[in-house]
């Protein structure tokens, strides 16, 4: 089957190889701009810099591919998720403007956070590493290792017949053998075409105030696994809503706009952004933009991600990997290597050991077998 073979408006699953084809690329792309990101996380160099460094990559990789065929049937590709750098205690989402000042230090423990499309499907991937040279000990070797591990857990709970309380199950329990915590409030999304955030999702650390479906994983879904843990107790919040830079169109949500500002915002924010998150860096400068986007937030036509943060002096470490329900297996099409870390603690639990040491695709029959992937735990290769 073609691309052309099929309706837009029919939703195209795994079955479908283009489809597969697509997300891959996407994944080939964010895997490629994560490593430029991860290399140019050095001391001195400014936040935003190399932020705006992968958000650049993402557009221009995402340009390079897909390009044959007539005009008319031109695939839209490019950033799915802006790049975001979040420090030390920052959780997330810290994609900051341009005029600011924040520098990377040596021993920050940082966050990269980011994401492409190629047709509407999209790949996303989230890294942790502590900037510089030096040994990884203590707790930011515990909290790495702990979310690291628990993100390949989670990636081999995470198959057709498990549920969503499954997977929180086992970060539960990987995150007590590192003593940390899940943060609460992490979901990690089914994405569909043009979906990032779809509603079939994995809430990471289930509370009595914080629920969700438990309907079980099928095959041909896809999702961002997304795993972050806390040597605190794991509860973030927004401190400055100022710090808000990332956004995305609210689809079923209708307006009139009262502002000027807010309809000139509006109007280019559904030209050039109509369905994927991004930062507003990559909005033109328009007079009385923040007001305009206040307005767009307080009816609910722009869905904010704010900066979120864990208690001063603790440390928060996020994975994150696209993977694919494929027939033959889960395919893991995002993700990078944790750097070495040093910790004096263990997965004693003989059940999590056996479930890291499996292979997350099955062995395809007949002819010499590759080594198959398993993911040892880090404080045991």
């Amino acid at each position: 089957m073609s691309d052309s073979e099929y309706d837009d408006e029919v939703e195209a699953d795994l079955s479908v190889p283009e489809v597969v084809t697509k997300y891959k690329a996407a994944a080939e792309i964010a895997n490629k701009v994560l490593v430029e990101v991860i290399q140019h996380c050095r001391p001195g160099n400014k936040v935003v810099v190399v932020c705006e460094l992968g958000d650049k990559l993402l557009t221009t990789l995402s340009e390079s591919v897909f390009n044959k065929g007539p005009k008319s049937k031109k695939v839209e590709k490019g950033i799915a998720f802006p790049t975001c750098l979040s420090i030390n205690h920052c959780a997330g989402h810290f994609s900051p403007s341009s005029d600011d000042t924040t520098i990377l230090q040596e021993g920050d423990l940082v966050k990269i956070d980011l994401g492409c499309h190629i047709d509407g499907y999209i790949a996303t991937v989230a890294h942790s590493l502590v900037v510089g040279d030096g040994p990884i000990t203590g707790s930011k070797a515990d909290v790495l290792v702990a979310a690291y591990n628990g993100l390949e857990a989670a990636l081999r709970t995470l198959k057709p017949g498990k549920t969503p309380s499954d997977v929180a199950q086992v970060l539960a329990e990987v995150a007590a053998a590192y003593d940390v915590n899940v943060v609460e409030g992490v979901l990690s999304h089914q994405m569909k075409r043009y979906i990032i955030d779809g509603n079939k999702v994995v809430l990471n650390k289930p509370t009595p105030e914080m629920k969700v479906e438990d309907d079980e994983f099928e095959e041909n879904e896809v999702y961002a696994v997304d795993v972050v843990m806390s040597t605190g107790e794991g509860k973030t919040k927004m401190l400055d809503e100022k710090l808000t830079t990332v956004y995305k169109r609210a689809l079923d949500q209708e307006y009139s706009l009262k502002l000027k500002a807010s309809r000139a915002v509006f109007s280019e924010i559904n030209k050039r952004f109509p369905a994927m998150p991004f930062t507003t860096r990559a909005l033109s400068s328009i007079q009385g933009m923040r007001l305009g986007l206040s307005e767009c937030v307080n009816h609910d036509l722009l869905l904010p991600y704010p900066v979120l943060w864990e208690k001063p002096n603790e440390l928060v470490a996020q994975f994150k990997s696209t993977v694919l329900l494929m027939s033959n297996g889960s395919d893991k099409v995002t993700g990078h290597p944790i750097q070495e870390c040093q910790t004096d603690k263990r997965i004693e639990d003989e059940f999590l050991k056996a479930l890291l040491a499996t292979a997350l695709k099955k062995k395809k029959g007949g002819g010499k077998k590759k080594k198959s992937k398993s993911a040892v735990p880090m404080d045991q290769a």
